[in-house]
Order: structure tokens, then sequence, then C-alpha cells
């Protein structure tokens, strides 16, 4: 039932989205290496000595699985298309038009996909500059 809640939220989403929109997608893998320095740091810290075999065999299972599936995180992202249609206005009108325009879009998803169960929230400049710095250098980065 809950997934094909789910499923219908986001059929709704998709047929309310009467304007352009492309979804971006990024993976990235995750680091395991501070969870299991944390891990370490507890199994040394604690007291009853007999956790010890339950901490290790926490840490081999966890690299166990992550060695088979490696683990990684999911962001998406959704940019919204705005053409400029308003080309007798003035600036400051054409300006506060297409934001009134975008805000409404961004609404609109912001709803429909938080029908969906997903957590959905705005990005400041910095950090569209480094989501598309990684999207354009994805192979400078796998380099390093």
């Amino acid at each position: 039932m809950e997934k094909k809640s789910i499923l219908n939220s986001y059929k709704t989403f998709l047929k309310t989205c009467n304007f352009n929109i492309q979804i971006l997608i990024q993976s990235k893998k995750e680091d395991l290496k501070k969870h299991f320095f944390i891990l370490e740091q507890e199994k040394n810290n604690n007291k009853n000595k007999s956790q010890d075999n339950l901490y290790k065999s926490y840490i081999d299972y966890i690299k166990k699985i992550n060695s088979e599936n490696s683990s990684s995180s999911k962001n998406f992202y959704i940019i919204i298309d705005q053409k400029n249609i308003f080309k007798d206005s003035q600036s400051n009108e054409i300006e506060k038009i297409i934001i009134e325009n975008l805000n409404e879009k961004y609404f609109k998803i912001k709803e429909n996909l938080s029908k969906c169960g997903n957590f959905i929230y705005e990005i400041d400049k910095k950090e569209i500059i480094d989501i598309l710095y990684s999207f354009f250098n994805y192979r400078k980065q796998e380099k390093m």
C-alpha cells in the first residue's frame, strides 16, 4: 500500500509539472573510515571487554557488506527551465515575473515530492557551483 501511494504521488508530480524540468543525480561512494574509527574508539573505551568480540564482528560485517555492495549516497537535483517570454517589459519587471514564476514551480514541486516522502530543500549559490563543478569535472575527481 505504501509503495503504491508513493508511486501515485510521483505520478501526480509528473502530471502537474507542465513545464520543463531536468533531474540530475549525483552518486558518491561513502567513505566508512570515520564510522570504523568511531567504532574502534568505542570498542577501546568500553570497560566491558566481553563486548569486544561483538564490536569486531560488527565491524567485519559492515566491511564485508561494503566490499560486496559499495556503499553510496545519491542526491537528486531538479533544474527548472525558465525561458524569458517577456521581451517587451522593463528588465526589473521581467526579473520580478520570472522569480514569481520560478517560486510557483518550486512550491508545486516541493509539495508533490514531499507527498512521496522526500526531503526537499533549496540550495545556495555556493552549493550550486560545487555541484556543477563536480558534474563537469567528474573524471578529474575519479583520478584523485
